[in-house]
Order: structure tokens, then sequence, then C-alpha cells
């Protein structure tokens, strides 16, 4: 029983989550907080009333910005929606069919009636409703339940609802990454549970989230990142358990070569702190001079204001030294935990045996990947992920040249929607135009004990034998 509670807690909304508002084709990633005012679609309102709720229960927005769970529609539909035209050809489009204005129904709004209400007025008022088809009837109100609705939908986040988001509303931060480009590249990369998979890239933390929740927190998962630290804005909209940060790790990718050729020295301390002691040094020495001179007071002030003011400057001395101790202490525990952090992620390098390497940023591919690949072991996948073909031509070539690399392809993924109804199923008329290219391939082990073994067989073939033929004497 307690097995089933935990299981059903899973999947209600708590306190902290991260969650992911769906209105539409509209996504936003939100955090539950009490009492936060959270704009969605030119609209705002309150989570607090959606804690307890299942995931992809659709609210509606009541007066006061409160949530309350919509009721399940009635199946039947009204009987103006049966009556229906047998073709549109004799309706026109002149704007004077409906006859409500933009002023009677900011009215209606005023006094209090719902989107579904403000639906049902509309076509009551419209004079060619009854006129269209029974398609385009379900056209007509699909259009006013997107304009007059004020519901929204809270889904729990995953991999494919993160990327359509990303995608949907900010492309440029994931490199234009298409969801089905991200599980072309999760399939191709092998990502499955207790493997090693290195991971570059600049797309928002959203490639990384997706193979940690591939792996599902067992293995280990090492972040190559460029800059000063490692971005992972994404990550934290998977709203993943503590135990999957446990399997994370960051390696700067400027010190790679440095790790391969064994001269990286992980016990080095930053050479910023001895700047910073240097520093404080000096302004200990810039406080007291002021200090000594405030101490030389006139003959003329009493022992008593003497005594009061130097005990003052003594105990603003003391707090001031002890903030800076507790400054330099935490920034002392800080340096001490990047440098084990450091030193764990290049233990996991040295090894050279990682399962798996993603690559998709916005750099050129080709340095990164000749610099990574030396860490997979043999018969391992890599993918690498560019918004162009140029660059992983390149890299195609580099790799064909260099060797130890087999099952090289180059792909570009192809998507396109579909409308699935009844009596109207057709393609969508807009589609997108392009979601990058692929470059997977395959790493072997190579045999460098003979390297003048082939050359030597190809300078010297074996000689012909002579075909002999008989003569006649």
């Amino acid at each position: 029983m307690a097995d089933n509670g935990d299981e059903e807690s899973m999947y209600r909304i708590k306190e902290g989550d991260y969650v992911v508002l769906k209105r539409g084709d509209i996504f936003k990633a939100v955090q539950i907080q009490t009492r936060k005012k959270v704009i969605f679609e030119k609209q705002w309102f309150f989570l607090d009333n959606a804690v307890g709720h299942l995931y992809s229960t659709t609210f509606e927005i009541v007066s006061g910005g409160t949530l309350q769970p919509q009721k399940p529609k009635n199946t039947e539909s009204s009987s103006d929606a049966k009556e229906a035209g047998t073709d549109n050809r004799n309706i026109l489009d002149d704007g004077k069919s409906q006859k409500l204005t933009r002023d009677d129904i900011e009215m209606l709004k005023e006094q209090g009636l719902k989107g579904q209400e403000i639906i049902q007025q509309l076509i009551d008022n419209s004079s060619t409703f009854r006129d269209k088809t029974e398609y385009a009837q379900d056209k007509y109100i699909k259009k006013k339940k997107k304009k007059y609705e004020n519901t929204v939908t809270i889904l729990k986040p995953s991999c494919r609802i993160l990327a359509m988001m990303y995608h949907g509303r900010e492309p440029g931060k994931i490199c234009h990454l298409r969801y089905d480009t991200l599980s072309q590249m999760l399939t191709l990369a092998n990502i499955h549970a207790g493997s090693k998979v290195l991971v570059f890239e600049t797309c928002a933390g959203l490639v990384l989230g997706a193979v940690m929740e591939r792996m599902g927190g067992y293995g280990s998962v090492l972040q190559m990142y460029p800059g000063g630290g490692p971005v992972r804005a994404g990550v934290e909209s998977f709203g993943f358990p503590a135990h999957f940060h446990d399997t994370l790790h960051d390696f700067p990718i400027c010190h790679v070569n440095a790790l391969l050729a064994g001269t990286l020295d992980t016990a080095a301390k930053d050479p910023s702190s001895a700047d910073s002691k240097q520093s404080n040094v000096a302004a200990e020495g810039e406080q007291t001079q002021p200090e000594a001179e405030k101490q030389g007071s006139p003959e003329e002030q009493s022992m008593e204001t003497n005594t009061g003011s130097d005990a003052g400057q003594d105990q603003e001395k003391e707090d001031k030294e002890r903030r800076k101790e507790a400054k330099a202490q935490e920034k002392k525990v800080k340096l001490e935990e990047k440098r084990k952090k450091l030193a764990a992620a290049a233990a996991l390098l040295e090894g050279r045996n990682a399962d798996g390497l993603v690559i998709a940023s916005r750099f050129h591919p080709c340095p990164v990947l000749m610099g990574l690949l030396d860490f997979l072991a043999p018969s391992r996948p890599f993918v690498v992920y560019s918004q162009y073909k140029e660059p992983l031509i390149e890299c195609y070539t580099k790799l064909r040249e260099h060797g130890g690399t087999v099952n090289l392809r180059l792909t570009d993924t192809w998507l396109r929607h579909y409308q699935v109804l009844p009596n109207r199923t057709h393609p969508m008329l807009l589609m997108s135009g392009g979601g990058g290219y692929l470059l997977s391939g395959t790493t072997v082990a190579t045999d460098r004990s003979k390297p003048a073994a082939g050359p030597e067989r190809t300078a010297e073939p074996a000689p012909k034998r002579l075909k002999l033929t008989d003569t006649v004497g």
C-alpha cells in the first residue's frame, strides 16, 4: 500500500515542483511557489490551488487569478451544432455575419460570463453558422475556444515537452535543435542506464537533461563545458531528484589537451586566491592607517568620550575582521570543492573508457570531436549535431583521414505533422524547414604496433608467375 501511495504521489503536483504550462501549442516552464504571480499568454494567475491535483489536469482561470479544475464537458452537442449546411459556396465573408461587436463582448466579460458561454453567444448571434458544414462549424468553435477560453493545462516536464517548448519559444538558445532530432541523437549515441557518457553542448542544458532523463539516475554523465562554468538552466526545468545530480560531473574543455598530455595538475590552487590575499592585506593596511589617526584624538576631548569612541571602533574592527574571515573561509571551501570535483572528473576521464559521446554546440565541432574521441573506448558510438552540414562534412573528412572510426553517417531529419480527423486526414500546411544535421559513427581500436606493415606490402607486390607455352620445334 505504501508503494502505491508513493507511486501516486509522483503523479501529483507538489509545492516546489517544476511544471510546464500548456495552452494550445504554447508552453512555459515554471516552479510551483505559493502566492507567486505567474504571467502566461497575457494572463496572470496563482498556482496555489494546483497543488495536490494530478498532472495533465486542465484548470480554468477565474476572477482573482485563482485556478479551478475544469469540469468535464457535456458530450452531447447542442441543437445548433447539429444543424449544418451541405457546402460553404454561398457564404460570403463580408464581416457582417456577427451581430455582437467588440464592446458587446467586453460587456459580457464584465458580467462574469466564461469562455464557453461567450462562445455560445457568438454562435447564437452568427447569421452564417448554421449554413456552414459540420467541419467548418468545428473549425469555427475551435478557433473561438483558442481566443476566449481562459484555461491552462499543467504538465509534468519531459524531454519531448521541454524540447518543444524551447523550439517554439526560443529556438536560438538550443541551436534550433528539434525534438525529433534530439530523439535521434539519444538513439544513435546508445544512451542507457549504467553507462558513462560525455556531453558537450551549448543548448541551455536541454541535451544534458535529455541524457540524464534517459539514464534514469544510473551511471555517470560528464559535461564538458566552455567558459567559466557549466550552463544548466534546462536541467533545472526537468526537476530531477537529488540522486540524479550525484551522477553529474563537469570538466572544462580548455583542460582536455593538458589531460591528454598528462600535464594536468588537479592539486594546483587557484592563482586568483593569492591576488585576493594580497588585496585583503593591502585593504587592512589602508584601514588601520585612518583608525590610528582617529585614535590620536585632541586633548580637548574628555576621557569618557575617548574611551567610548575607542570601544566602538574596536567593536567595528572586530566585526569587519570576522566578516572578512568568514568570506575568506567560504571562498576557501568553494575552491576546495571545485578542486575536488575537477579531480573526480579527471579521474573518470583518465580511464578513457567512456561509452558514448554527444556534441551539440554553436562552436565548430571538428576540434572538439577530435579531442574528445580519445576518451571513448573501442566499439562505442558518438553523434555530433550541427545546424549546418558544412562543419559536419569537414568532420567527416577528418575522421576518414585520421582513422579509428567506422560506420560514419551524415543524416538529415525530416518532420511533418498530420491532421488526423474523420474524413479529413491530411498533412499540415505549415511544417518545419529543417531540423539540423547529424554525424554519427563508431570507434574502433587501431593496431599501432606495426605501422610500416601496410606500406611494405603495397610497395613490393608478389611477383607474377610466368605462363609457360609449348613451342613446336
